[in-house]
């Protein structure tokens, strides 16, 4: 036999990029659900451990045997996590897994609690992915708005305003005129020149 096929260097290349990235993000996801399962019930076990030596005041730990088969999560509730994996983005997965474990090293919780927060911390991940996904939403439809918008810059280029052909009588008409303007209520003072 040797090391190559021992290691399994010699198979295809291409066999990652076979898979549905939707399905690698559920397959490691459960994955490192059912190993924080593990640890909690290893740190479980250490716990009973260190309680009895505390009581008993002796050692019998190397007397203990553990079963073999651990806690294990229902079909159910294995399906309806996979499920909310599905809608986990393949860029989320590494970010998902480290707020898992933190929230996992914060709360320490028994192997029974583990998906319980395993499922919390999925919800908020589709809660925040979703938000994403609206403020992009958002954002696009403010850019094209913005752009609908900038279509009146054409309209303001066609028209023109000619100050000097107006109606409107103003005082400085009347001084470049040199007449005297008519008696009229304005809302700014009314300067005279005076001769």
């Amino acid at each position: 036999m040797s090391l190559a096929s021992w290691f399994r260097w010699n198979e295809p290349p291409n066999r990652i990029s076979q898979r549905n990235p939707t399905e690698m993000v559920v397959e490691t996801l459960m994955m490192e659900l059912s190993w924080q399962i593990k640890q909690a019930e290893k740190q479980q076990r250490e716990r009973e451990n260190e309680y009895r030596r505390i009581k008993t005041g002796v050692d019998y730990g190397w007397l203990v045997s553990y079963p073999k088969q651990g806690y294990d999560i229902s079909p159910g509730e294995r399906l309806q996590l996979e499920d909310m994996c599905t809608k986990i983005h393949p860029s989320y997965c590494g970010p998902v897994i480290l707020r898992f474990r933190q929230v996992v090293a914060e709360y320490e919780p028994e192997a029974q609690e583990v998906s319980r927060l395993f499922r919390s911390v999925l919800q908020e991940a589709a809660e925040k992915i979703k938000e994403e996904e609206e403020a992009k939403k958002l954002a696009k439809q403010w850019n094209t708005k913005n752009r609908t918008s900038l279509s009146l810059t054409t309209f303001k280029s066609r028209s023109r305003i000619s100050p000097f052909i107006s109606d409107i009588k103003t005082i400085s008409e009347d001084v470049e005129r040199g007449t005297q303007p008519n008696r009229r209520v304005w809302s700014m003072p009314e300067f005279r020149s005076t001769k």
